[in-house]
């Protein structure tokens, strides 16, 4: 199947966008908050991802370090951000929070669970295109769990370039390519343990930090370095681990004031 979701235009396949991939989470859209259920990796790295979200952008943009809204008045976009799991905090944190999608879905389940909450989060089903084209920018975009699953990353990073006012920064997390990420991301999580529908990842879709950090490059960004997200099975927790960048990491990069 290659239609798009139903509520939106149907979008071929390019460079940036891949239908069935979208397909293949609309399946679950259902299951966004659900803490125990297909999106459970992605709750039990929240704490992690939002860490590195929240020091990097304080640090860039010098704001107070403390208090319960370090990221205040900041606009952030959520590329990618599904049911909402980390445009709900970041809003709390104090951004003015924008989370698109191309699954509708996962939209309609995002505005409804943060109206629930009380949080004021702009949520759209559209692509980064879309913001593109009208010519919307933001002082910080976050990328979580996406570029795995374009066909051309370096295209698409362009694209959020153009997302990002001069002197801004984007985060991304994604995988890198490895066995041992293959052997862990996909058997384990996939066949094994089941955290993960079959077939959610394309092992060859998968991104090493040194291809990364060129794409970032060719867009226009200064990458800022990466670090690792490994699971803790003891703990059934996940941390950050600047050495281990094997399998989950994060990445944030700066987009060069104008001079």
């Amino acid at each position: 199947m290659t239609s798009a979701p139903s509520d939106l235009p149907a979008t071929p396949a390019s460079a940036t966008f891949d239908p069935s991939e979208v397909e293949r989470f609309e399946r679950i859209a259902a299951d966004w908050w659900n803490p125990n259920g297909k999106f459970r990796p992605l709750h039990r790295q929240g704490p992690a991802r939002l860490s590195f979200i929240r020091d990097r952008l304080v640090a860039h943009f010098g704001l107070p370090p403390g208090g319960q809204k370090p990221l205040k008045d900041l606009a952030v976009l959520d590329i990618g951000c599904g049911g909402g799991l980390i445009s709900e905090p970041l809003c709390r944190m104090g951004a003015r929070v924008t989370g698109i999608d191309p699954t509708s879905e996962a939209i309609a389940i995002a505005q409804k669970h943060a109206g629930s909450q009380g949080l004021a989060i702009d949520y759209r089903a559209q692509r980064a295109e879309d913001l593109l084209a009208v010519g919307e920018s933001f002082d910080a975009v976050v990328c979580l769990e996406v570029v795995e699953h374009v066909p051309d990353v370096g295209a698409f990073l362009k694209v959020l370039a153009g997302l990002v006012r001069p002197g801004g920064m984007i985060v991304l997390s994604t995988l890198n390519r490895t066995w041992k990420s293959y052997g862990l991301a996909i058997v384990a999580a996939e066949y094994v343990l089941g955290w993960l529908p079959t077939g959610t990842h394309d092992w060859n879709r998968f991104v090493t930090p040194e291809e990364l950090a060129r794409h970032l490059e060719a867009a226009g960004f200064a990458p800022q370095g990466v670090t690792g997200i490994v699971y803790d099975l003891m703990h059934d927790e996940w941390r950050l681990n600047d050495r281990d960048l094997d399998v989950n990491y994060m990445a944030a990069a700066a987009m060069p004031a104008r001079t």
